[in-house]
């Protein structure tokens, strides 16, 4: 009976060793994911989530992690590497919600909307901006952004396996080309506001030039503003799709750099 008892004593310890390493790059991902990582999501249920998504990673990566940790790895290079690789995770899916966020900025500031709709949100950006992100992060988690994720953290172990720093010209490279798509994405998505807006300061030039004597901007503003709130209305279903098969499109490959 001792004999036996030992024995699940040591696969209890396993268990739990490989359960606390893949919580540390999950843990860390989740920290700053979309919608799961939310600032405004309460600490323990971010803590719940993490908790959960290892418990769902942590089986599928066993076969692959367990011959490294009993391999007597540096626990110390394990601890930071798993830390390092979860955020740069993390930061490849958060990069989408920022390039909403900037296409909100590029859509409000084009249409003379960025100081208008005061909101209390935790992070400050126009109300444009928020309608997009809400809008969008709805979207993702109910077209299965929580598999997408679970799917993309088991398939990182095959790239960046446990206790191994991916290198840094491949990082570089791979980080730097994602960030420019993030950019262009963004401006893909405010592109039909800036052409409005340059339509709109276009008129207001030819009135202004026609008749000198008329405030153009009284009466230009408020038609900009209603302009702004009927085009979003409009184009947002189908600027939310793009976005949604760009996000898509990233976990089909999202390693392709390397």
């Amino acid at each position: 009976m001792t004999a036996a008892l030992a024995e699940i004593m040591g696969l209890a310890e396993t268990a739990l060793v490989l359960f606390a390493v893949v919580f540390l790059r999950v843990g860390a991902a989740m920290a700053i994911l979309p919608a799961f990582g939310e600032r405004s999501v309460p600490e323990r249920i971010r803590l719940v989530l993490a908790l959960g998504f290892t418990a769902i990673v942590a089986p599928a990566v066993a076969p692959t992690l367990g011959p490294v940790l009993e391999g007597s790895p540096g626990y110390l290079a394990l601890l930071g590497g798993e830390i390092v690789v979860g955020l740069l995770l993390g930061l490849a899916i958060r990069l989408f919600v920022l390039a909403l966020q900037t296409a909100g900025a590029i859509a409000a500031q084009s249409t003379s909307l960025a100081q208008i709709f005061g909101n209390v949100i935790v992070d400050p950006q126009p109300a444009m901006a928020h309608v997009m992100i809400i809008a969008g992060l709805a979207i993702a988690v109910i077209l299965g952004l929580h598999v997408k994720v679970v799917e993309f953290l088991v398939l990182s172990y095959r790239l960046f396996p446990a206790g191994d720093l991916p290198g840094a010209d491949d990082l570089m490279r791979w980080g730097v080309g994602h960030v420019a798509q993030m950019f262009g994405l963004a401006f893909t998505l405010a592109a039909p506001f800036v052409i409005v807006s340059l339509l709109y300061n276009l008129s207001l030039g030819v009135i202004n030039r026609a008749m000198p004597q008329l405030m153009v901007a009284l009466v230009g503003a408020p038609a900009i503003t209603l302009g702004a709130l009927v085009l979003l209305a409009i184009a947002l279903p189908f600027l939310l799709a793009t976005w949604v098969a760009a996000m898509d499109g990233f976990f089909a490959d999202p390693f392709g750099a390397f």
